[in-house]
């Protein structure tokens, strides 16, 4: 057992459904058995969570893979060394259209319905003709400059040759995605759930793929600490990736993930119905209104008996994550900045944890 040197923390979150890891760990106790009394803070954007943690306001937060990446490196902000000692999650992101591009890119491609997981190559048609006509270009929205959505919609154009010259991308929190859809500001946008599954139950969106399937597998949300906080509250810092642990191995079980999702409704969290919550939980993918949903059984993923480092913040993740940024032109190759890389992924804290975890009866 450990004592935690500061044990009252807030803890930030984004309302979406891979947030799922800091609500079980509060609402079942996890957090309570290793000593910490933690309140999550509801926050609306990344950016304003970010920068609450950066300013001390939060002790920790739910983030984007990328982000401590960015804060370190002082992409879009200052910079402040931001560390990620555990992966809270796997994939979780889809691409959605309007029910208006679905029609326009069944029309274009002389289809009846779409193939789906769907190509980007059938939008290229979209794209083409809506150039050759001097139609305005579409706008897609993803959740934060230095995000896997925003990486992930890049690369499933870039497989068709399109890129930014040919569709505009925009930043819009996820909570705003589906009003944003829903007044025309934007043609289809990649976010996380619910906020996929909202948009088709309520008849404005088609899901044409999943991020599972641009990127499988790939780091979505980790836990983020301020250098300093976890340095200077070590013991602090372990008890916390031990319960969020513990809570991501809760969370493999489908019957607890049904659970789970009736926790994420309360409207301290998600405030959002069941029917649009449990879907990606239990690996339903919604396509559209009215429609059989699609079976992609990793769709969210917080542990796995079979891969026992899927919660481990591997250095080649930060690696990986960085070069996306490189081929998105925001960050520049230099020495420095791979070494401040390769600072922020912190196994050697996660480690820690799960021998702890290991020596205990739980």
């Amino acid at each position: 057992m450990i004592t935690p040197e500061k044990t009252t923390l807030s803890i930030g979150f984004i309302p979406l459904t891979d947030s799922a890891p800091l609500i079980v760990a509060k609402e079942l106790g996890f957090f309570q058995r290793w000593g910490l009394d933690v309140q999550l803070k509801k926050q609306n954007s990344w950016a304003t969570l970010r920068d609450k943690l950066h300013a001390g306001i939060l002790d920790g937060a739910q983030m984007l893979a990328p982000m401590p990446i960015a804060s370190t490196l002082g992409l879009g902000t200052t910079s402040h060394h931001v560390i990620a000692p555990l992966v809270l999650s796997l994939n979780g992101n889809a691409i959605t259209f309007t029910e208006e591009l679905h029609q326009e890119i069944l029309t274009a491609n002389g289809l009846n319905e779409l193939p789906l997981p769907m190509s980007a190559s059938l939008l290229g048609r979209v794209v083409e003709d809506r150039k050759q006509k001097g139609v305005e270009k579409l706008t897609f929205a993803t959740v934060f400059p230095y995000s896997c959505h925003h990486y992930q919609l890049r690369d499933w154009l870039a497989d068709a040759g399109l890129n930014e010259d040919d569709v505009a991308i925009m930043i819009v929190p996820p909570v705003n995605m589906v009003q944003a859809m829903e007044n025309g500001d934007i043609d289809g946008f990649c976010v996380g759930g619910p906020w996929n599954a909202k948009a088709v139950r309520g008849g404005i969106g088609v899901t044409v793929v999943t991020s599972t399937e641009i990127w499988p597998d790939a780091p979505e949300k980790v836990l983020g600490l301020m250098a300093q906080f976890a340095e200077s509250k070590p013991n602090t810092a372990i008890a916390l990736c031990a319960a969020l642990k513990q809570s991501c191995d809760w969370l493999e079980s489908i019957p607890n993930r049904f659970e789970a999702a009736t926790l994420l409704c309360k409207q301290r969290y998600l405030g959002e119905n069941l029917e649009v919550i449990a879907p990606s939980l239990i690996g339903s993918c919604l396509t559209r209104l009215h429609e059989s949903p699609r079976n992609i059984i990793s769709y969210n993923q917080f542990s796995n008996d079979s891969l026992p480092c899927i919660n481990q913040p591997l250095p080649k993740h930060g690696k990986w994550l960085f070069e996306q940024m490189q081929q998105a032109g925001q960050s520049a190759i230099s020495e420095e900045n791979s070494n401040k890389v390769n600072s922020i992924y912190r196994e050697d804290i996660y480690l820690k944890a799960v021998e702890l975890i290991q020596l205990r009866d739980y």
